[in-house]
């Protein structure tokens, strides 16, 4: 479709698009794997086994505590009757919107000696000092497990109802043609054909795991996130900081090759689903026990969370806050729009590019460009210091050696680097919601226009675009609400005197303050629902 002159400038476009933000991945791991082998002989005599073995030991208990959570909440909701199942299907999905680092704080300062509720049992049984009993200490692994899967867990609950919903009743039934009970046949059929995509979700799980930075920060739990947070701020050691993003970048290409093989087994599904699903009738007792089980993951990981900053926000709040927000508020917006228009756009030249150039490599731009959702923030942003500082400083030599004022960190100190972080890292989202809407538009609409001698910038302003206008406003808010979100990359990158409302918020966690900034709060979790109501809206695929 593509031919002359357009075809070259596509081509040039296209690749020198993706390289650029498969660039500074590269430029790490060669930062990395180039470290003197000295630095991880050290490294490995004094830190780094801690690191590892906190970082497995985190990632299996909230892989295995989310699939405690998720798989019988989907199974409750796909497969039973369930008093309040209409409810549930979507509140089960509330605490994504909720950031770990926010439930971690709010529950340390609810159950901790000087919270609430041991105080109250304190006054209830007169107990004095902390020798009179015993009560469980949140600031641990195994507490940040449980925080970390209380926000995690409905990854695994989507995709197990949505496998459970999708699969065909025919085998079912067949199964108790042959003798099998409703139990027996969920058990030994139902259970095992969702097995990919519980595999799946639990991939996806481990790898939000391994990115997390905040909530192991701020329980002091030493993994390989908050290790090359403190090497390189802390420390100052660019080169022991690249050395232990590599290192992590193992674990998350260990972790995305073991989700593609658990993806390749659902290629033993059916794919004619029936949409009379039969449910197992529960008794009243085991209605309101399942009914018990869901609320309780509702109300601990979204509606006691949010409450408690609901009564900070109007206990604490005043016009000093506000003045705050609206500075950080600007900051985030600005950077989170520059990164979601650029994305969005760059996602479209890639996903056009795919359809419409014949060649046979005309996928790989969109690939490669989507290889940085896999890699945590921490790791981003040593990717982009890796790149940037260096450039930076050629730049200024550059200018000195023509005489010229030195422009300084135009490119690592300013908000550059941050919006092309969030490009890196979330441009796989943009490129999967486009590449699907470019999809269904039929191959028959590129043909017509040519036929009519339309060229090919009026056949995209004038067919393509308006076809994909809700794909692009998807992904925009897709990758907006991300961008608002972000965490580590921001702190690592942010330039001297730039908070963004996640920094603010972090900062005031770090220092117990979190009172002062419960409204930045609350307006990052209203951000987070966006994408849970789209998915609400939208029919399951």
């Amino acid at each position: 479709m593509i031919s002359g002159n357009n075809s070259k400038t596509w081509l040039t476009t296209t690749w020198l698009s993706a390289l650029a933000l498969l660039a500074p991945v590269l430029v790490m791991l060669l930062a990395g794997i180039g470290a003197p082998a000295d630095l991880f002989v050290h490294l490995w005599q004094t830190v780094l086994p801690d690191y590892i073995i906190n970082t497995l030991l985190l990632g299996a208990l909230v892989v295995l505590l989310s699939l405690c959570f998720g798989v019988p909440a989907a199974i409750i909701i796909a497969q039973t009757n369930v008093l309040g199942k209409k409810y549930l299907r979507w509140l089960l999905l509330l605490p994504l919107a909720m950031p770990a680092y926010l439930v971690a704080y709010l529950y340390t300062d609810l159950f901790d000696y000087a919270g609430p509720v041991q105080r109250f049992l304190r006054a209830s049984f007169g107990w004095s000092s902390p020798a009179d009993y015993w009560f469980f200490d949140l600031r641990t692994l195994p507490g940040a497990a449980v925080i970390l899967s209380l926000v995690l867990f409905p990854y695994v609950y989507m995709l197990a109802r949505t496998a459970f919903e999708q699969q065909d009743q025919n085998l079912l039934r067949a199964g108790r043609l042959l003798g099998l009970s409703t139990r027996q046949s969920f058990f030994k059929i139902a259970l095992p054909l969702a097995r990919p995509a519980i595999a799946v979700a639990a991939s996806l799980v481990l790898m939000e795991t391994l990115a997390d930075f905040a909530t192991v920060q701020y329980f002091a739990v030493n993994t390989l996130t908050t290790a090359i947070y403190d090497t390189w701020l802390g420390y100052g050691d660019l080169t022991s900081a690249n050395a232990l993003a590599s290192v992590l970048m193992l674990f998350i290409l260990f972790t995305v090759v073991a989700e593609q093989k658990s993806r390749a087994g659902q290629r033993h599904q059916s794919n004619r689903p029936n949409k009379q699903t039969e449910v197992m009738v529960l008794t009243p007792w085991q209605q309101a026990g399942a009914g018990i089980f869901c609320w309780f993951l509702v109300l601990a990981g979204f509606v006691l969370p949010l409450g408690l900053l609901l009564q900070m926000a109007y206990e604490y709040s005043g016009a000093e806050q506000l003045s705050q927000l609206m500075v950080t508020g600007k900051n985030s917006l600005e950077v989170a729009v520059y990164a979601a228009t650029l994305t969005v756009l760059l996602a479209l030249l890639f996903g056009l590019y795919r359809r419409l150039h014949r060649d046979k490599f005309a996928h790989v731009p969109q690939v490669i460009s989507g290889f940085g959702y896999a890699i945590p923030g921490t790791v981003i942003a040593m990717a982009m210091l890796a790149t940037f500082g260096p450039l930076d400083h050629w730049i200024n030599d550059l200018a000195e050696m023509f005489g010229w004022q030195s422009p300084g960190l135009v490119l690592s100190g300013s908000i550059f680097v941050i919006v092309f972080a969030f490009i890196v890292r979330f441009a796989a989202i943009a490129n999967g919601t486009i590449a699907s809407g470019i999809g269904q538009i039929p191959h028959s609409l590129d043909l017509a226009p040519a036929s009519l001698g339309v060229g090919l910038n009026k056949m995209l302003l004038k067919v393509h675009l308006p076809l994909l206008k809700p794909s692009l406003l998807v992904a925009w808010l897709l990758v907006f609400v991300e961008a608002m979100k972000e965490l580590p990359a921001v702190l690592l990158l942010r330039p001297f005197n730039f908070e963004t409302l996640s920094t603010q918020v972090y900062q005031l966690i770090s220092d117990e303050m979190l009172e002062q900034g419960a409204l930045g709060a609350i307006l990052i979790v209203l951000f987070g629902l966006l994408p849970i109501i789209w998915l609400n809206r939208t029919k399951p695929s």
